[in-house]
């Protein structure tokens, strides 16, 4: 089924919540400034082997409420922890795309006793992505001031550009494009709201999730394509996987930061492996 909770500051946060309510939960978290719907081929995956799916479009995004304000990590954390209360989740595996991986490091660090069993950070943000003195490793503040000046511009623009290119590795010699994947990823950016998606941008690349890394002691992997060009793997996954307790890292030679949709063939089955070990 499908549907929606009202949040304690009244946000609808729209989910989706299939399989049989006994099954061992899976939560998928999605990337900006996509939606529940990027993650369709692993909950129809993950549904026929026998799991309980959810996920939900995080606020600001898709068909929940596009609203301006808390359009940050602690408050998307915190729509989480209301989602799993509503659904009573217990032993829940979080698994989390770029942005969606961030929202789940900080959820997973302060969740309810019980609530997760294991995590997965997939092409995710963490540990942080702006270059600080911190972090000499990471991206200039003028790379994501770009993304906010094109998408003031012309965000429907901007929106066919990203995944066109750098999104699925379509820019690299010998790529075949596919018209679909671009249009679907337009589709669900178009859906959210423009104030909730720029303010996104700043939570994406300036949180810090070093401490809540630090603090995750369930099992956790970390998924990342070696060729992503929208969160370098050597400032992401490379230093998350030090800072997890319980991290296993897991790259993959040449695919892109949209993985999950190019090569549902190859990540499904890993996720599989880790869900059922």
């Amino acid at each position: 089924m499908n549907s929606t909770i009202t949040t304690k500051g009244g946000v609808q946060i729209f989910y989706k919540d299939w399989g049989p309510k006994d099954a061992t939960p899976i939560v998928f978290h999605h990337g900006w400034p996509l939606s529940a719907d990027d993650w369709d081929n692993q909950m129809l995956f993950f549904l026929s082997k026998g799991f309980r799916v959810i996920a939900h479009d995080r606020r600001g995004h898709g068909r929940s409420t596009q609203t301006d304000d808390g359009n940050e990590m602690d408050t998307y954390a915190a729509d989480v922890q209301e989602l799993a209360d509503h659904l009573d989740l217990k032993r829940a595996i979080h698994v989390g795309h770029s942005t969606g991986g961030g929202e789940v490091a900080r959820y997973v660090a302060r969740a309810k006793p019980g609530r997760v069993a294991k995590a997965v950070l997939i092409g995710a943000v963490p540990p942080i992505m702006l270059k600080t003195a911190a972090n000499p490793g990471g991206l200039p503040l003028e790379v994501f001031d770009g993304f906010r000046n094109a998408l003031v511009a012309n965000r429907a623009q901007f929106y066919l550009d990203v995944p066109s290119g750098p999104f699925y590795g379509y820019n690299r010699a010998g790529a075949k494009a596919d018209q679909g994947v671009i249009w679907n990823w337009w589709r669900q950016g178009m859906m959210g709201g423009a104030k909730a998606h720029y303010d996104c941008i700043k939570a994406f690349s300036e949180t810090d999730f070093t401490e809540d890394l630090k603090k995750i002691a369930v099992p956790t992997l970390v998924m990342h394509g070696e060729d992503d060009q929208i969160v370098p793997i050597a400032d992401s996954a490379l230093l998350s996987a030090k800072l997890l307790r319980a991290g296993t890292l897991k790259t993959y030679k040449g695919l892109p930061h949209g993985m999950c949709t190019t090569h549902p063939q190859v990540v499904n089955p890993d996720l599989l492996a880790f869900a059922t070990s």
